[in-house]
């Protein structure tokens, strides 16, 4: 583990939306105009997973856009977009995607946005490197970096809004109950249903684990509030806007796993995860 260079730090801000911040953004309050920051690359990732001793797999579809140095992300469904969006959006603003009518194109612009003005490297409160491995290797290392950040004691109940088996097998480890959350339904590794309805099962958990992919399909504002008005500990383990979420810790999100493209499921060799904590903003 090493520390991140020094530089901005993210702030707890009064950004307690993602229409909130995109008004923020669009309004000159983080740095550079979004009018004149353009799209110079845009493409699709589409990948399927199956580790070796697993009994099931799981396909990712995911949206980049390219921005100077930076590349922000946005997970869909597969198929959700098709890829001529993608190619619609080179040469484009950030302004402009901000006003796109598809939610998760205004979330792969804005992380490609905050990915530029605020590097993972500056911000983060520390780095984590998953070592080089197989894709169950680096996945189990991943999880373990992430389960690390979550204020939840043995025998608390946490609800998985995003299902990854390896984050779920990294919670039984730790003798954490779970509520498997999915949109996409199906069942996890050990033949549990994964119930669509997040706000349905708020009440029954002590602390909330949710993918970055909640902010391109909208779902994760409820989260948020929640967690804001109750006080449950909300952690965000995110490759979707991993620039995006940190603007949000202090507003009701505790922490964040923060991945940026290219993703651990994409290389062999080491890849880092960028952590940050509330409780350590601006130290």
């Amino acid at each position: 583990m090493t520390a991140p260079a020094a530089g901005p730090t993210v702030t707890a801000a009064p950004h307690d939306s993602l229409d909130d911040l995109m008004a923020a953004v669009l309004a000159g309050g983080f740095g550079p105009d979004p009018a004149g920051e353009r799209v110079s690359v845009g493409f699709v990732t589409r990948q399927g997973a199956r580790h070796p001793g697993r009994a099931r797999g799981y396909r990712n579809h995911v949206l980049s856009l390219r921005v100077g140095v930076a590349v922000g992300t946005c997970a869909v469904e597969p198929d959700e977009l098709p890829d001529d969006v993608a190619y619609d959006c080179v040469g484009a603003s950030v302004a402009e995607l901000l006003a796109h009518p598809s939610l998760p194109v205004r979330v792969a612009a804005l992380d490609a946005y905050l990915m530029g003005v605020r590097p993972h490297a500056n911000a983060a409160t520390d780095v984590v490197t998953v070592p080089a491995g197989t894709s169950l290797a680096k996945s189990a290392a991943r999880a373990a970096a992430v389960v690390d950040l979550l204020p939840a004691e043995p025998g608390r109940t946490v609800l998985v809004v995003g299902v990854v088996n390896s984050l779920l097998d990294e919670l039984r480890r730790r003798g954490l109950r779970y509520l498997p959350c999915d949109l996409a339904g199906g069942r996890t590794e050990w033949d549990e249903p994964c119930l669509p309805d997040a706000a349905a099962l708020l009440e029954r958990c002590d602390a909330i684990l949710a993918s970055g992919m909640t902010l391109g399909n909208g779902t994760f504002a409820p989260l948020l509030r929640h967690a804001r008005a109750t006080g449950v500990p909300l952690v965000a383990f995110a490759q979707s806007g991993s620039a995006v979420l940190p603007c949000f810790l202090g507003a009701g999100l505790t922490a964040v796993s923060a991945e940026p493209y290219p993703f651990f499921w994409l290389d062999g060799g080491p890849t880092p995860l960028y952590r940050y904590r509330a409780d350590r903003e601006g130290r």
